[in-house]
């Protein structure tokens, strides 16, 4: 981020889905407003099952709209009760629901020079080629700087976890 003013940043806007990515990027997005005294904007961005143009041919999905919001809300909310607790992240917050694709609602809501926005890389290795399109989408048309959290080791972990579960490995507890 060479050229940019950290201390004139106002908001730092976060993608949340509630992914472990996500949380990661939360949690550093938190931490960076804490450091430069910016507001952090939480922002969990949702469509309907499958997207818009199929909304528009069902009618009964204009019905739907409102309760499809409610439950992005509660999402959001349950992500940041998660996370913060009663205590709260420590700097204003202002959590944003926005209708529409992760990746411009994210750009679209960072459209202030001054902005950061921080948002979770995707996966590494071979996974990477389905996974990260929003990051790549925000890296690629925002205004503001951009900061790109890579996954967790964790995450990693967890990961290899579930593909020997799923593939009925046996695990090596040897290192237990």
């Amino acid at each position: 981020m060479s050229g940019y003013d950290a201390s004139a940043a106002a908001r730092v806007v976060v993608g949340v889905n509630g992914s472990l990515g996500s949380v990661t990027a939360l949690r550093r997005a938190t931490a960076l407003a804490r450091r430069l005294g910016a507001e952090l904007w939480p922002v969990l961005a949702w469509e309907p099952p499958g997207g818009d143009p199929a909304a528009r041919r069902s009618p009964a999905a204009a019905l739907l709209v409102e309760e499809w919001q409610r439950l992005a809300g509660q999402r959001l909310a349950s992500v940041l009760d998660e996370i913060f607790g009663t205590e709260g992240p420590g700097v204003p917050m202002h959590p944003v629901i926005v209708r529409g694709a992760p990746g411009r609602a994210l750009v679209a809501t960072a459209d202030r020079d001054n902005d950061l926005l921080v948002v979770g890389a995707g996966r590494r290795g071979l996974q990477r080629a389905f996974s990260g399109r929003v990051s790549r989408h925000c890296l690629a048309h925002a205004r503001c700087p951009v900061l790109a959290v890579p996954p967790s080791p964790l995450e990693s972990e967890l990961l290899s976890v579930h593909r020997r579960n799923t593939w009925h490995l046996r695990m090596d507890t040897r290192g237990l």
